[in-house]
C-alpha cells in the first residue's frame, strides 16, 4: 500500500463496503469524497461527511498510518487545521490534538479488498494516457465530437452556477465575481480565491471598487496577508483595511493563499492586485459581458489590466526584485478566464433567452485559439489535433470526465471501437 494508491482507492470510493465506523465505533457516512488536491495542502477538498446527526464541510487527509499525522509535521501546518476527518490505512497511535478537536479517524485496512488492491495498484501504474490508446484510432471520432463536450460542459457549468445563483438571490454579478476570482486563482489557489471572494458581501465590492487601494486591501487583509506590515505601502493597506473591518462589520477571518508550485507572475499577490484592477476599472462588468459578441472585445475587457505598481518591482509584500515590469495579464491567461468563466456564465445567462445561445456560444469557442498543455499534446501524439479552442476544451473534457473514469462504454469513441472489433 501507498499514499497514492489510499488516495486514489478514496477518489474512485473502491471499497469492499460501505459501512464506515471510526476508531471509536461511531458510524461515519461518506457525503462527497472531496476534490482530489495534488498540491500543498489536505489531500482532498471540500468534502462532506456525515457523523452522528452533523454534517461536515471540509478538507480530508490521508495517511499509511496514523503516526504519518506526527511524520508529516502536520501538526505545526496551519493548512491542516480545519481539516474534518483522518483517513488511514492503519491506525497505529492516537494523535491527541485530533482527539481534543473532535476529529474522527477512520481506518480503511478492513474495507478494501486484497484483490481489488493489487489489480487496481497495476492500473494505477500503468503509463497508457487513455485506456484505449493500444486501438485508438482518430477516425473513429463521431461527427460533432467536440461540439457535443462543449455543450456538455457548457451545462455542467450552468447547473454549478444556477447553485450559485441561488445563493446569491440570482446576483449575476456577484457570481461573476466569484467565478473570475476561482479563474484568477488558477489550479494552486482557485477555490482559496472563491473562499476570499465569497466572504465578502458583493455589496461591499461595488461600494469601494471606486478605490482601488481599499479594493486591494480587502483582499489582501482577507488573505491575512497585512497583520505584520513590512513597508510604507503594507502600512497604508493595513489602515483601509482596519477602516473597511469596522465600516462592513467584516469578521476576523484569514483565507491564505499558497504560493508553492507557481512562477512568480502567478503568484497570489500579483493575481489578487490585478483582480482588484480589473473591478476597479469595470462597473457592471456582467452586463458588459452580456452586450458583447466578439472575442476582440471581450478581451479588449482585460488589456489595461494590470498589479497596482508597488508590485512592478515585487512579486511579495516587501522583497525587491532585481527585474522590474508592470504585471499586466497576458493575452494567455486571458482567454483562459475567457473559457473558463466568461464563456460557460454567458451561456447560462442566454440558454433560456435565446434559442441561438448554444450557436452563439460555440462561435466563440472556435473564434480562440487553442489551449497548450500535456493533455492536448498526448491527444496530438494520437493524431487528434487542437485547431481552435472549441476542440482544445472539448479533448480536455472529454480526457477529465471520460479517459481518466475509465468510463469507456459511455465514451461515443469507445462505442466506436467496440462496434468495429
Amino acid at each position: 500500500m501507498t499514499e497514492k494508491l489510499l488516495q486514489y482507492l478514496w477518489n474512485f470510493k473502491i471499497f469492499s463496503r460501505f459501512d464506515f465506523r471510526d476508531t471509536e465505533g461511531n458510524p461515519i457516512e461518506i457525503l462527497y469524497s472531496g476534490v482530489w488536491n495534488t498540491n500543498a495542502g489536505p489531500d482532498f477538498l471540500d468534502a462532506r461527511i456525515r457523523t452522528g446527526n452533523i454534517i461536515l464541510a471540509g478538507p480530508v487527509e490521508l495517511h499509511i498510518r496514523s503516526s504519518d499525522w506526527i511524520f508529516h509535521n502536520h501538526s505545526r501546518d496551519p493548512n491542516y487545521k480545519n481539516i474534518i476527518l483522518h483517513v488511514v490505512f492503519q491506525h497505529d497511535i492516537e494523535i491527541d490534538e485530533l482527539i481534543a478537536s473532535r476529529v474522527p479517524t477512520l481506518e480503511l485496512k478492513d474495507y478494501i479488498n486484497g484483490n481489488i488492491l493489487r489489480t487496481y495498484e497495476k492500473l494505477a501504474a500503468g503509463e497508457r494516457f487513455i485506456p484505449c490508446e493500444a486501438v485508438f484510432d482518430a477516425a473513429k471520432v463521431p461527427v460533432c465530437f467536440h461540439e457535443g463536450n462543449i455543450l456538455k460542459k457548457l451545462e455542467q457549468k450552468a447547473v454549478e452556477f444556477e447553485t450559485s445563483l441561488n445563493e446569491h438571490k440570482n446576483n449575476f454579478e456577484a457570481v461573476l465575481f466569484h467565478s473570475l476570482a476561482y479563474s484568477f486563482g488558477l489550479t494552486v489557489n482557485a477555490a482559496v480565491f472563491r473562499q476570499i471572494a465569497e466572504s465578502i458581501d458583493f455589496s461591499i465590492i461595488n461600494k469601494i471598487r471606486q478605490h482601488r487601494v481599499q479594493l486591494e486591501a480587502l483582499l489582501f487583509g482577507i488573505s491575512g496577508w497585512l497583520e505584520d506590515p513590512q513597508d510604507e505601502q503594507m502600512h497604508i493597506w493595513k489602515r483601509e483595511f482596519d477602516f473597511l473591518k469596522v465600516k462592513f462589520s467584516i469578521p476576523g477571518i484569514a483565507v491564505r493563499p499558497k504560493f508553492s508550485r507557481l512562477r512568480p507572475p502567478n503568484f497570489p499577490t500579483v493575481r489578487l492586485s490585478q483582480l482588484a484592477c480589473l473591478y476597479h476599472q469595470h462597473q457592471n462588468l456582467f452586463s458588459k459581458i452580456i452586450r458583447i459578441r466578439n472575442p476582440e472585445e471581450m478581451s479588449d475587457l482585460f488589456n489595461k489590466v494590470k498589479a497596482s505598481e508597488y508590485w512592478d518591482d515585487r512579486f511579495n509584500f516587501g522583497k525587491i526584485s532585481k527585474i522590474r515590469y508592470p504585471k499586466t495579464v497576458s493575452p494567455e491567461f486571458t482567454e483562459l478566464v475567457i473559457l473558463n468563466t466568461v464563456l460557460p456564465l454567458k451561456y447560462t445567462y442566454q440558454r433560456y433567452r435565446h434559442e441561438e445561445a448554444p450557436d452563439e456560444i460555440l462561435q466563440l469557442y472556435r473564434s480562440l485559439a487553442p489551449e497548450k498543455n500535456i493533455i492536448v499534446d498526448e491527444w496530438k501524439k494520437l493524431g487528434l489535433r487542437a485547431e481552435t479552442a472549441l476542440e482544445s476544451q472539448s479533448l480536455i473534457f472529454h480526457y477529465k470526465n471520460a479517459c481518466e473514469e475509465k468510463n469507456c462504454l459511455n465514451c461515443s469513441i469507445g462505442y466506436n471501437l467496440l462496434k468495429e472489433s
